[in-house]
């Protein structure tokens, strides 16, 4: 014949209590994060974060060139297109260095800095490109040109300090 025995109940029955409310609590946390609505993560990744200033930045370069572009506009097309490829040899040559920059997945430290410097080299390289061809090629007015580049770099820069 066979006796029923009691089951063992630890030292500590709060411990048994949180050991068997726990998996309650993550299923039901679980389920709510699926039935939920919303995409974002509460993990910071910092990759994303990166993108996120890219994007800001690249918005405020474009919106304080055009900006730029519109006030040349009163002193004629020239002008206006002058300040444009100015701020846009900035974006482009942004984008250019960021592609270069970040481009090769994880490397070693020295990977890492030789690509860092390529890229800035090849910003700055395709920025004198496209001012000299707007100087020479299109015989734009130099001022609005140099305008462009230094609004598009200040608003960068303004861009990336705040959060």
């Amino acid at each position: 014949m066979h006796t029923f025995q009691k089951p063992v109940v630890p030292a500590v029955p709060h411990l048994w209590r949180l050991l068997e409310d726990r998996p309650q609590s993550i299923l039901s946390r679980l389920t709510r994060a699926l039935l939920s609505n919303t995409t974002e993560s509460r993990v910071y990744d910092p990759l994303q974060a990166g993108h996120r200033l890219a994007r800001r930045s690249a918005a405020w370069q474009a919106g304080t060139t055009a900006l730029l572009a519109l006030v040349f506009l009163l002193q004629g097309v020239p002008h206006a297109l002058s300040a444009l490829v100015g701020g846009a040899s900035m974006l482009a040559g942004g984008a250019v260095a960021a592609r270069l920059m970040v481009g090769g997945g994880v490397q070693a430290a020295a990977g890492v800095m030789i690509r860092w410097f390529a890229g800035a080299v090849v910003k700055w390289v395709l920025v004198l490109v496209v001012l000299g061809s707007g100087l020479l090629l299109w015989r734009l007015p130099p001022v609005p040109m140099l305008l462009g580049v230094i609004v598009s770099l200040a608003a960068q820069m303004l861009a990336m300090s705040r959060r």
